[in-house]
């Protein structure tokens, strides 16, 4: 390119020869000459931006003279003649406009997809820090202190604020899905156990168990076998997992599943008391009393602290009339935990069975000392009072027990069964409803229903009698008490037919299985083995003692701890021993059995205060003797 200053003005005009040499582009620029003065400091870009802008300044001054100061950018201004330049002006132009086109589509979809995510827009984003993973553990334990003072409000609150810290941990779920299934509110728990599940992605084994045992309960034996079978294979040497998933096929009646459920949980977690000791059952079911005491053994050497399997062995030997070795083994239970409910509630109500009324009544007065919020404590002495004692004083037990625990079903049932014997047939009715308005599918309920039958047998009511047998088989058909009672009924009335096919129908759809479930429940499924002695009272099965069994553990697997089950024929009822309860008791808990009452107050509302202790400031001994001697 030439350029040649046509004048001194400040007008240049520049001539550039294109492609074509019968064609001379012409360019005119105007430059304004600035006024002298010193120039500041710059670098060489800032020159050349600076002399491009000026140069790129179009005819302002001819457009508007007074618009100096603004500097507009803009293509210089060409003054051509040919086809070629127009066709060449038009193709950027287009292409501008395409460019334009795909960033504007480009920025819009980048607008769109930054109002879907809140990282692009911070006023949106909460900064939350999540805390030291202590404070779980901290929580964890003050929902459980609130579920035993029965705040449940405030335990799913808690454990609700500790899901949205804490969402991957499993361990929330289970305390929350347990303490929703306390009050019944299973669908609840069922939604936590699913939502724990996703949040885990599946891996967490504690949760597809405690989901299994909810669907168990439930009645939903398909989906239990399902989530046991998630559970193993989230974690093979989940023993809880193994064992239930036995237990609920030893309640449908599959021993040998059952059994081959209990020898993988052996395989792949090793020597474990709760499988030993359901082993232990089955063997003492079968009558292999020999293969169950060592079964026991082996339990107990696997936790020689644990109360439940000397209860389980106790059991057994009562069964079998060893009275002398289970009252040992009731002894070694308290020995190993001696704050443990079930064992001085056991050990109490076997010495009431067998006619040490006093001991057994201290038995299950220090169970209640040390357990004041145990309703099952209260539903015994209760029933212990009322055979041995006064009704009003049973009925001030049972109206305690049913504030302790409104929604335990066997303390109305033995309250309305007192008040039956003693001839208060509404308030009968009246108790019997709101067992039932608890649960409607339980065991106690088809018990319930039985025993409302024989009332309404006795009264005359016939077809009422036979409505309530009816709904009481529809829970449990296993049932041989209602099943002859009803024949009973028929054949009282002259229908001897009737009450033979009603015979004829028991045998028919009767499954030769452990259909006891004590044998076979979990120890802390069996919240009530009072109703043994509510049994023993109605007479409906004298020669069973139905406790409850779960996890077994044996002596501490010595021989000296060892009991001698040869002393079969002894009479046990004047057998004095070595143990002294009363000093065990002044010794070990601090109690004196001379005060040993029942808490007949309602319980107050727990509330936690803060304590404010004085402040304490040092100060040194020399000085205070100092100021003394001054």
């Amino acid at each position: 390119m030439n350029a040649l200053p046509s004048s001194s003005s400040s007008t240049f005009t520049f001539f550039a020869q294109s492609k074509n040499p019968n064609h001379l582009f012409k360019f005119t620029h105007k430059v304004p000459i600035l006024p002298l003065h010193s120039p500041p400091c710059c670098t060489l870009s800032d020159s050349f931006s600076t002399s491009t802008t000026v140069l790129d300044k179009t005819a302002l001054s001819s457009e508007d003279p007074n618009s100096e100061e603004a500097l507009v950018v803009r293509r210089p201004v060409t003054e051509f003649s040919g086809e070629d330049s127009d066709e060449e002006e038009e193709e950027k132009e287009e292409d501008d406009e395409g460019d334009d086109t795909k960033a504007s589509a480009i920025d819009e979809g980048l607008a769109r997809f930054a109002k879907k995510m809140p990282m692009f827009e911070p006023l949106r984003v909460e900064s939350k820090e999540k805390p030291l993973a202590v404070n779980l553990d901290l929580a964890l334990y003050k929902a459980k202190v609130l579920a035993r003072s029965f705040r449940f409000e405030e335990a799913e609150a808690l454990l609700q604020k500790c899901i949205s810290y804490w969402s991957e941990d499993g361990r929330t779920y289970v305390v929350l899905g347990k303490i929703l299934s306390r009050q019944s509110k299973r669908v609840q728990a069922r939604e936590i156990y699913e939502k724990g599940c996703q949040a885990t992605q599946g891996e967490n084994a504690y949760i597809w168990q405690c989901w299994a045992v909810l669907e168990m309960q439930m009645g939903n034996i398909r989906r239990a076998r399902q989530l046991f079978d998630a559970a193993t294979v989230a974690d093979k040497r989940h023993v809880a997992a193994w064992h239930g998933w036995a237990v609920l096929e030893l309640k449908q009646g599959n021993i040998k599943k059952a059994r081959s459920l209990l020898a993988k949980g052996l395989q792949y977690c090793g020597q474990n008391e709760y499988i030993y000791q359901t082993l232990a059952l089955l063997e003492a079911r079968a009558k292999r009393y020999q293969q169950a005491r060592y079964l026991f053994n082996q339990a107990t050497k696997c936790n020689p602290i644990s109360c439940a399997s000397w209860l389980g062995w106790a059991q057994m030997e009562v069964e079998q009339g060893n009275y002398r070795a289970a009252r040992k083994l009731f002894e070694k239970a308290v020995q190993a935990s001696p704050r443990n409910r079930f064992a001085w509630h056991v050990w109490g109500v076997f010495e009431a069975n067998m006619g040490n009324i006093d001991k057994g009544r201290k038995l299950l007065k220090i169970g209640h000392t040390l357990n004041p919020r145990d309703a099952v404590l209260l539903q015994s002495l209760a029933l212990l009072e009322y055979q041995h004692s006064t009704a009003n004083l049973a009925r001030v037990l049972f109206r305690r027990a049913s504030e302790l625990d409104p929604r335990h079903q066997p303390v109305w049932f033995a309250w309305g069964w007192m008040e039956w014997k003693e001839g208060n047939l509404n308030k009968a009715r009246e108790l019997y409803q709101k067992t039932l308005s608890i649960d409607t599918n339980s065991e106690t309920a088809a018990r319930c229903l039985q025993a409302w039958g024989v009332l309404e047998q006795r009264v005359g009511n016939l077809s009422a009698a036979r409505r309530l047998f009816k709904s009481s088989l529809n829970i449990n058909s296993q049932s041989y008490v209602t099943w002859m009672t009803w024949a009973s009924l028929e054949e009282d009335q002259g229908n001897s037919v009737r009450a033979e096919e009603i015979r004829n129908l028991y045998f028919q759809q009767r499954t030769e299985v452990v259909d006891d479930a004590s044998w076979v429940m979990g120890f802390l499924d069996i919240l009530d083995p009072a109703i043994d002695t509510l049994k023993r009272l109605l007479k409906l099965n004298p020669n069973s003692y139905n406790m409850p069994l779960d996890s077994m553990i044996n002596l501490a697997g010595t021989n000296r701890n060892r009991v001698d089950f040869s002393s079969d024929d002894e009479d046990d009822s004047t057998d004095e021993n070595d143990f002294d309860v009363d000093a065990f008791i002044m010794e070990r808990l601090s109690l004196d059995s001379s005060n040993l009452e029942v808490q007949l107050e309602k319980p107050k509302k727990f509330s936690v205060k803060k304590s404010i202790f004085p402040r304490r400031i040092w100060r040194s001994n020399n000085r205070i003797a100092k100021l003394t001697v001054m």
